[in-house]
């Protein structure tokens, strides 16, 4: 396994600022690979604290579809505190990978997940801090793509100028179509812009600049017209059968209490509410479901994982049981699960195993 090194500016701050562990990576279950194997570098950025960013299970699924690739080393980044950030810039010290501790600079795709407005300009910070040009006019080159999905990729008009493409709907699949296609350009010698017009051929690919936009005198919009073969309306990405989608056996175990500190599995995803206040109960559609030999799949995978983590360690391991959170799965199916490992559960130091509903 690779060693991991802290650059040396960092082992003088870290005893000034709170929670550190957010900011070592060294993880159990962080993926390390050797970079002379390597010919894409994939920064997976969070735009929240590393708590918040752990908690994600959408970003475990990624993170795992992308290094399960041969040929990509996909690495975690997540926005460092204020105390943190005061001291990255008085050192000089950029924004950095957990698993390697290289800078932001030397990846090739820079991607951010949106899971609320309000962590926009956490993006632009960071982008910022990590010695990249803010807007995407000022990123001429192939290297340095910057790209953006999740639930708030639907409006992505507030970042259009900032970000290079926009993934529209699930990831797993147009994620490996973007990164296939990247490295194809990269092998080639293509420019930033051959790329970005191949890639708006992507179904759910969204490329701001492709577009022409004009307005009326008072700032209404008056036309959108695509160009260079861009879609006039782009279709989001859905995954059919989520039984045959990947889904990580293994994840990696944060070194500090995040927010979520639990082992999750997912048991469907969509709903079929529609309740008008819930943006993922609409983008998310149809509802589709996993069968109960896939879950209890998955959730014995990931047990088998929680166990050989706490087996040998110091924790306080008692018995617990298997819960489930709002779930519109059929009720056999559910129950099914959650007796089959009720009786197999351990629960070290108030971590929970839990059942749950969840939107990528």
């Amino acid at each position: 396994m690779e060693e991991y090194v802290l650059h040396k500016k960092m082992e003088a701050i870290l005893s000034r600022v709170q929670k550190p562990a957010r900011y070592v990576g060294g993880e159990w279950g962080s993926v390390m690979k050797d970079k002379k194997n390597i010919d894409l570098r994939f920064a997976f950025c969070f735009p929240d604290t590393y708590e918040v960013a752990m908690s994600h299970l959408g970003s475990r699924i990624l993170y795992g579809l992308l290094n399960h690739q041969k040929g990509i080393r996909c690495e975690r980044l997540s926005a460092p505190s204020i105390d943190m950030e005061a001291e990255m810039r008085e050192a000089g010290l950029p924004l950095y990978g957990l698993e390697s501790g290289d800078p932001l600079s030397d990846f090739d795709i820079i991607a951010f997940t949106l899971q609320y407005e309000l962590s926009f300009s956490n993006i632009l910070n960071m982008l910022d801090l990590g010695g990249i040009p803010v807007l995407a006019k000022d990123r001429t080159e192939l290297k340095h793509i910057v790209a953006c999905g999740g639930p708030c990729a639907y409006n992505p008009e507030p970042l259009a100028d900032f970000v290079d493409l926009f993934m529209i709907g699930d990831g797993e699949e147009i994620m490996l179509e973007f990164t296939d296609l990247y490295r194809k350009a990269k092998r080639e010698g293509w420019s930033k812009q051959e790329f970005l017009i191949a890639a708006a051929q992507i179904e759910g690919m969204y490329v701001p600049s492709l577009y022409e936009v004009k307005y009326h005198e008072d700032g209404t919009i008056e036309s959108v017209t695509p160009t260079h073969g861009a879609p006039a309306l782009v279709q989001k990405r859905i995954v059919k059968d989520l039984d045959t989608m990947y889904y990580p056996e293994s994840f990696v175990v944060p070194s500090t209490d995040i927010v979520f500190d639990r082992a999750m599995i997912e048991l469907f995803r969509g709903c079929p509410r529609g309740c008008r206040f819930c943006q993922a109960g609409h983008t998310y559609r149809p509802l589709r479901t996993k069968s109960k030999e896939v879950l209890l799949k998955q959730a014995q995978a990931v047990l088998k994982i929680v166990l050989e983590i706490f087996a040998h360690g110091p924790q306080q391991i008692g018995k617990g049981r298997a819960v489930e959170k709002r779930s519109q799965d059929p009720h056999h199916r559910r129950q099914a699960a959650a007796h089959s490992l009720e009786t197999q559960y351990i629960a070290p130091s108030g971590r929970r195993f839990m059942f749950c509903n969840f939107y990528v």
